[in-house]
């Protein structure tokens, strides 16, 4: 019914039959007749209420023609069944097959013309075939005819001639034959002579023929014996091109690449091509490795050579750790190179084959220039693949050994060598060698980490026995002269390695070559030749403190000439007595009388520094060296090298800078300052450090607090014990340096041991120039993102070396002179006189005597150790600061005091003034507006007193409070006084 219905929807093409055919077995029952289908079509009937009847038709019935109608009838039927409904309901069925045979009896009347035509096609195409089958039985009677009409005598005749033919070609075949069963000789006689091309050729041409007779059963045989000897051949030539890779031959290479072309297996030979190459690497090294390890075990044990790579490089000792790394790189060299030369030989050899034009260009076949593009392609891609089995080799091997405890200059050459190599991977391939920089960096931060931890306590020890004598260099002395530091005399560019900058500056045509074109031919680059010890040969020590003859003939040798005479001869000569320099300069006959009668004056321009000063500046060299050739480690190196630094400032500042035992001048606070919880002391050393002038300035105390927090090791010094923490946390410390005994601090007679102090102090200050002078140096090296480190320690530990000068020499002052006898001496004078005195008081004669004393001594240290001007300055800017203080706090003492008594003091003062100045150079005097305001605050009134108090807090409370007193009565009444003395307690409330 599903056909049916589409049938009528789109008015189908099928014949009647084929309509009725399509319907089930009960449907066939119901096709009415002819006669029924003309009434039903003579039956008038609405169109539409015939399609509503069919539209009424339930759509199970055009499912599928598997459906049973009769069944889904009766399965309807009620459980009651009613006859009248019943009937309704057949009359309602037969009303819908009515409507459907009408309409499948109009489809097939439309359908009627076309069936006709069809029938009428189909019997003109029976008549069409019946004509094709006669045709063909005529044919095939005439092809039997013609096959009975050839002769067997023509295509006899045929046969003969034919096998005649043959015979003639057989005759040929075996004349070829036996010229092919002689040729085995000749190709075993071309292998023996290496001329594979030639073998190759023959062999091919062989094959050639011998295919062409392949029908021989002989032939066979030679054929499967040819092929035999072409994969000898074959493997003759892998071995052959296997030799390449050590020792590379242009003609040995040449004849091998002509056989693979010959063989048509050129790409094929470049993938052999590096599996030996890396084959090479791996042999190469183990054998280098395994020979070094039997020669230092001594013995014939095979074990080693069952062993891996990686653990046989654990088997090597330190003593043939380095020639043996060495001949490592030199194998490895000659590898690269050979690769190296290969890439060149085929570049060459493309240029050949690319240049000729014309017919030989279009008769180059696709399939060369596809060759010739892989071959670049894999010798490119080559280069990376051997260099990282380069890379992986040495890193097994610097991993292997622990290098911590190798001594210096054995590592600079590991790190050397392993630099080298990284240049030639640079040049190889263009790589940064990640790899090794990697690996050499691990071991570089181990080794790096003991060394700079010996190097420390090394340097505890040098202060711990330094007496802090002198050491005698030449006034020419440079930190160049030292050899740690010739690396930056042979290359500017820290980028280069030492053995470079050696190579660099054998001449200028060799700066601009790689090292293949260097040693292309021969040579080696990892070749450690004798060191020249000559050129490291150092000369900077005076011999017993005097300049050579050469030196004072330098200096001397043309008086007529400024430009000979040291500038700083030229504008100041330091007096020998004092220390101090003259207002005017020097005249040249005064040098020339000086030049023969002392050698102190040579001495001028000669640095103060000491043995350890020596030490830290060459370890500080040696660290750079290591830097420069070790770009990673730098920032590791350059806070070491700034804790040498921290170490030594901290150290000098420990011995000379605190006064920790009793003098007989008033006490000192520790640390140049008043320590919490210690003793207030009255005296002029107390009152100085108690006016705001402190001796160690808010840097130095914060630089001197980290170092003592990030370096020193209390604990260890016993000191806060228990306060800073597990040991783990103390291993990057040190414990804190101690003076040697050799060392005396409390004799009066060398001014306190100023003599160590000045060594001390300007070594320090030596060496934090020569820092300044590495600065430039040490920031090229310094990674971008730690150059802020950099900065950092030289503005606030470098620059603070001279500071401590303060500190250090205020100690001696504070002792050279009894200020205590000279207040008691001014407390004996009488002050409340009644006439203008004439003459000064003794204890001014007694000041300037300890003056005039400690001048003369400062002149007996200078004759054992130059003293500087800065330091001479220093000096006796302390002294005079003190001795200024000490006449403030003498004449704050006085209860009673008269106008004439003021203008005495003013002449003591002014005595006093008049004979330091012939004295000291030093201008202009210090703190003498200090004492001069004192002494006339006296005359100020009411209104201008209470204005001077608080503008002048640099005096004492006690001093203000006795300038009110002493006043009272003269120009103060008691009120005014009371109203004084409020204003000085308001300003000291703040400080309590």
């Amino acid at each position: 019914m599903q056909k049916i219905k589409s049938l009528m929807a789109r008015q189908g093409l099928k014949s009647p039959q084929e309509s009725m055919a399509d319907l089930s077995p009960v449907e066939n029952l119901r096709i009415p007749s002819k006669e029924e289908l003309r009434e039903l079509r003579e039956q008038p009937i609405d169109p539409q209420a015939e399609q509503e009847i069919i539209d009424s038709i339930e759509e199970v019935y055009f499912s599928n023609d598997s459906f049973d109608m009769v069944q889904h009838e009766l399965e309807k039927l009620p459980p009651e069944l009613n006859l009248q409904e019943l009937e309704d309901y057949r009359d309602k069925l037969k009303r819908q097959q009515a409507a459907v045979s009408k309409k499948v009896a109009d489809l097939i009347l439309e359908k009627q013309p076309s069936y006709v035509k069809e029938l009428e096609r189909v019997t003109a195409l029976q008549t069409n075939l019946q004509l094709a089958a006669v045709i063909c039985t005529n044919a095939r009677r005439q092809l039997s005819v013609a096959k009975e009409g050839f002769t067997e005598a023509s295509l006899g005749l045929l046969a003969n001639q034919r096998r005649r033919q043959l015979l003639t070609g057989l005759l040929k075949s075996l004349r070829t034959i036996k010229t092919l069963q002689r040729t085995d000789v000749r190709l075993s006689e071309m292998l023996e002579e290496e001329d594979y091309p030639g073998a190759i050729q023959l062999c091919l041409e062989c094959q050639k023929a011998a295919s062409t007779f392949k029908h021989y059963s002989c032939i066979s045989e030679l054929n499967s014996k040819l092929q035999d000897t072409l994969e000898q051949i074959e493997e003759q030539l892998d071995v052959a091109l296997s030799k390449t890779c050590k020792h590379f031959d242009v003609s040995h290479y040449t004849k091998v690449q002509l056989a693979y072309t010959l063989l048509g297996k050129t790409q094929t030979a470049m993938d052999q091509l590096h599996m030996h190459f890396t084959q090479a690497i791996h042999n190469t090294v183990f054998q280098v490795v395994l020979g070094y390890v039997e020669l230092c075990a001594g013995n014939a044990d095979t074990k080693f050579q069952k062993m891996q790579y990686k653990d046989l490089c654990t088997h090597i000792t330190l003593d043939s750790y380095i020639p043996c790394l060495t001949d490592l790189c030199k194998a490895l060299w000659e590898v690269m190179l050979s690769y190296h030369r290969t890439m060149q030989w085929h570049e060459e050899h493309d240029k050949q084959e690319a240049s000729p034009t014309g017919e030989a260009a279009a008769a180059e076949s696709d399939e060369s220039v596809v060759d010739r593009s892989y071959v670049k392609k894999k010798l490119e891609h080559g280069l990376t693949r051997i260099w990282q089995d380069v890379q992986l080799k040495v890193k097994a091997y610097i991993l292997g050994t622990d290098m911590s405890n190798f001594k210096y200059d054995d590592f600079i050459v590991v790190l050397d060598v392993i630099s080298r190599l990284m240049q030639v991977g640079e040049e190889f391939c263009g790589s940064k060698s990640e790899v090794l920089q990697e690996s050499i960096k691990r071991q570089s931060v181990n080794y790096f980490k003991n060394y700079h931890r010996a190097r420390l306590e090394e340097l505890r020890m040098f202060l711990e026995n330094e007496t802090w004598e002198l050491c005698p260099v030449k006034s020419n002395f440079n930190i160049a002269q030292l050899h740690e530091f010739k690396f930056m005399g042979q290359c500017r560019s820290p980028s280069v390695s030492p053995s470079r900058q050696a190579a660099s500056s054998s001449g200028p045509a060799q700066e601009q070559l790689s090292l293949f074109q260097q040693y292309l031919q021969e040579g080696n680059p990892f070749e450690m030749p004798a060191e020249h010890r000559e050129e490291e040969t150092e000369d900077v020590l005076a011999s017993n403190g005097y300049e050579s003859d050469e030196l004072e003939k330098s200096v001397y040798q043309d008086y007529d000439s400024d430009s000979d005479v040291p500038e700083e001869l030229k504008q100041d000569f330091v007096d020998e007595q004092t220390g101090d320099v003259p207002l005017k300069s020097v005249s040249r006959e005064t040098i020339r009388s000086k030049k023969k009668s002392d050698y102190n004056l040579n001495k001028t321009n000669a640095p103060i520094l000491t043995n350890t000063t020596l030490n830290v500046i060459r370890l500080v060299g040696k660290y750079m060296q290591m830097m420069n050739i070790l770009k990673p480690i730098a920032f590791d190196v350059i806070h070491c090298v700034s804790q040498l630094f921290d170490y030594y400032l901290y150290a000098v500042y420990t011995f000379f800078g605190r006064n920790d035992m009793p003098v007989p001048s008033p006490s000192l606070p520790a640390h140049g300052g008043r320590e919490a919880g210690t003793t207030r002391v009255v005296g002029p050393a107390c009152l100085y450090e108690s006016s705001g002038l402190g001796l160690i300035s808010s840097r130095l105390r914060t630089t001197l607090n980290r170092i003592q927090e990030s370096l020193i090791d209390m604990e260890a010094a016993g000191e806060n014990a228990g306060v800073h923490g597990p040991a783990e946390d103390r291993k990057e410390k040190v414990p804190s340096p101690h003076l040697s005994q050799m060392v005396v601090l409390t004799n009066s007679g060398t001014l306190y041991g100023l003599a160590q102090r000045v060594v001390a102090t300007e070594s320090l200050v030596f060496l934090a120039e020569q820092f300044e002078s590495l600065q430039s140096h040490l920031d090229t090296m310094m990674p971008a993102a730690k150059k802020p480190f950099l900065q950092q320690f030289y503005s606030q530990t470098v620059s603070t070396a001279s500071e401590l000068r303060k500190p250090i020499y205020w100690i001696v002052a504070a002792k050279a002179i009894d200020y205590e006898q000279m207040l008691l001496l001014m407390a004996g004078v009488k002050w409340d006189i009644r006439e203008i005195m004439s003459q000064h008081n003794v204890y001014v004669d007694v000041l300037l005597k300890e003056f005039e004393q400690f001048n003369k001594r400062l002149g007996d240290v200078s004759r054992h150790v130059r003293i500087p001007l800065p330091v001479s300055n220093v000096l006796w800017e302390h002294c005079i600061r003190l001795a200024n203080r000490t006449l403030v706090e003498g004449y704050a003492n006085v209860k009673k005091c008269s106008n004439e008594g003021r203008a005495l003091m003013q002449l003591d003062f002014q005595q006093f003034l008049m004979k330091l100045e012939k004295l000291t150079d030093l201008r202009p005097i210090p703190d003498k507006e200090f004492v001069e305001t004192y002494i006339k605050a006296y005359y100020l009134t009411e209104n201008d007193m209470e204005q001077f108090i608080k503008n002048h807090r640099e005096y004492s409370m006690k001093q203000l409070a006795n300038l009110v007193n002493v006043c009272l009565g003269s120009h103060i009444n008691k009120k005014a006084r009371q109203k004084l003395l409020a204003a000085i307690d308001d300003i000291d409330r703040p400080k309590r």
